[in-house]
C-alpha cells in the first residue's frame, strides 16, 4: 500500500471523532479484551486530538496532546490502524503533535512508549528516561522524551 496524501488534522464532527476514539479503540484496548470506553480518560476535554487520514477521508492513524505543564507536553494514545504501519503515518503524526506544542511553548514532550514501540520513538529523537509501568500485568511502558 502506497498513499498519495496523508491528511492531518484535528479532528471537528461527531462522526470524525467517533472514528477517532474507535480507531484508539480497536488499536489500543480490544486486543487485550477491555471495554470499550477504556480508550478515554478524564483529560479527553482538555487536550488536542489529532489524526491522520488519507485522501478519501478514512482515519488511518490518531494521537492526543495534552499538556502537563506550560513546558511539558505529552504524546498519548497514539495508535496507526492495522495494516498501515510502516508507511510514515505515526512519524507524521508526532511531526504535527510537535509542531503544535512548540506553537503552545512547550519546551519538551514526553510519552509513555510500550515496548514493542520504542525503536519507533528513537528513530524520532525520543530517549528513554526509565522503566516506568507495567499495564493490565502485560504490557512494559518506558517513559520517553524529546527537548522540542
Amino acid at each position: 500500500m502506497k498513499l498519495k496524501n496523508i491528511i492531518l488534522l484535528e479532528p471537528q464532527t461527531q462522526k470524525e471523532f467517533e472514528a477517532y476514539y474507535l480507531l484508539r479503540y480497536q488499536t489500543l484496548r480490544k486486543p487485550w479484551n477491555k471495554p470499550s470506553g477504556s480508550e478515554k480518560d478524564d483529560q479527553e476535554n482538555e487536550s488536542i486530538h489529532l489524526m491522520a487520514c488519507d485522501e478519501n477521508r478514512n482515519i488511518l492513524g490518531v494521537c492526543r496532546l495534552q499538556f502537563n505543564s506550560s513546558i511539558e507536553a505529552q504524546l498519548r494514545y497514539m495508535a496507526v490502524k492495522e495494516g498501515t504501519q510502516g508507511l510514515g503515518i505515526g512519524k507524521k503524526l508526532i511531526e504535527f503533535a510537535e509542531q503544535k506544542a512548540k506553537e503552545k511553548s512547550a519546551e519538551k514532550m514526553i510519552l509513555q512508549s510500550r515496548e514493542i514501540a520504542i525503536g519507533f520513538y528513537e528513530k524520532c529523537g525520543y530517549r528513554i528516561v526509565e522503566k516506568s509501568y507495567l499495564m493490565w500485568d502485560q504490557i512494559q511502558h518506558y517513559l520517553m522524551e524529546k527537548k522540542l
